[in-house]
């Protein structure tokens, strides 16, 4: 993300001053918004509404074998991943999008997704809410049929090292920013996931963790939604306006360098 600094003269009874004028770039932050399993785009339109309002570029989208279609009883994990990859290279590659600002938000399947992305394509801010867990074996296989594991269940409760995980492992290797909300009362994503997840991101550049009380797993009542809102819009401003500030200390003592080095400045015609 940059800050563009244009010096300037201002004209004044028959001379002029010399300025800055700072101003956002071009490109803006872009905002990729992945659904779980069994939901749509419809779910992230409000959330995506929000994040527009901060001055960035947003995207939802379908996974292949969800939206308007009955869920795909044939589609895989394989297959929803290239979807994701295709939608983050579609937008990365819109002339209105800063391609080194993005953030993915993740949901459940789509956190699981998300944390993969991390380790294919340049992520800034990763935001994953619930996000799921599987075994990486049978990767090409029907992503319902994992769910016929007996053991997943309990498998899902245990420890699992990053060096176990293909997902945990692209977090353990992540440099970003990331927001990780947990649903207190969630039946199918249980704590220990969320507790392998956070001692996977050890090299993340911040991490902060929330438990949204008495939440269920597809966060169900209006409450429950609005405060995950909340939560996830309040962090992308935290993000976006510190990237923005931060460019712009940037630029700001590179002029005042550039000054100094001038010495005084007259005031001209």
């Amino acid at each position: 993300m940059d800050i563009r600094l244009d010096r300037v003269r201002i004209p004044v009874a028959h001379e002029s001053m010399p300025g800055a004028m700072l101003m956002p770039a071009r490109e803006l932050p872009g905002v990729l918004f992945v659904h779980g399993w069994g939901g749509s785009q419809i779910q992230d339109l409000t959330r995506a509404r929000e994040a527009a309002g901060l001055g960035c570029v947003c995207v939802t989208f379908d996974l292949r074998g969800h939206g308007t279609r009955e869920v795909s009883t044939t589609v895989s994990r394989a297959q929803n991943f290239a979807d994701l990859v295709a939608a983050y290279d579609w937008m990365a590659a819109q002339p209105s999008v800063d391609a080194d600002a993005i953030a993915v938000i993740g949901v459940s399947y789509g956190g699981y997704l998300a944390a993969l992305l991390t380790a294919e394509r340049p992520v800034r801010w990763l935001a994953l809410r619930s996000p799921a867990l599987y075994k990486d074996a049978d990767w090409d296989q029907p992503k319902l049929s994992l769910h016929a594991d007996p053991d997943l269940p309990a498998w899902r409760r245990r420890r699992v090292d990053a060096a176990d995980n293909r997902a945990l492992h692209a977090c353990e290797a992540y440099r970003g920013d990331v927001l990780l909300v947990e649903a207190e009362r969630d039946d199918i994503i249980p704590h220990a996931v969320i507790e392998n997840y956070v001692a996977a991101f050890t090299h993340a550049r911040s991490l902060t963790a929330r438990l949204v009380a008495d939440a269920n797993h597809a966060f169900s009542s209006k409450t429950m939604q609005a405060e995950y809102t909340g939560l996830l819009i309040k962090w992308l401003t935290e993000m976006i306006a510190g990237a923005r500030a931060s460019a712009a200390a940037r630029k700001v003592e590179r002029h005042k360098r550039d000054i100094a080095r001038a010495g005084p400045q007259r005031h001209g015609s």
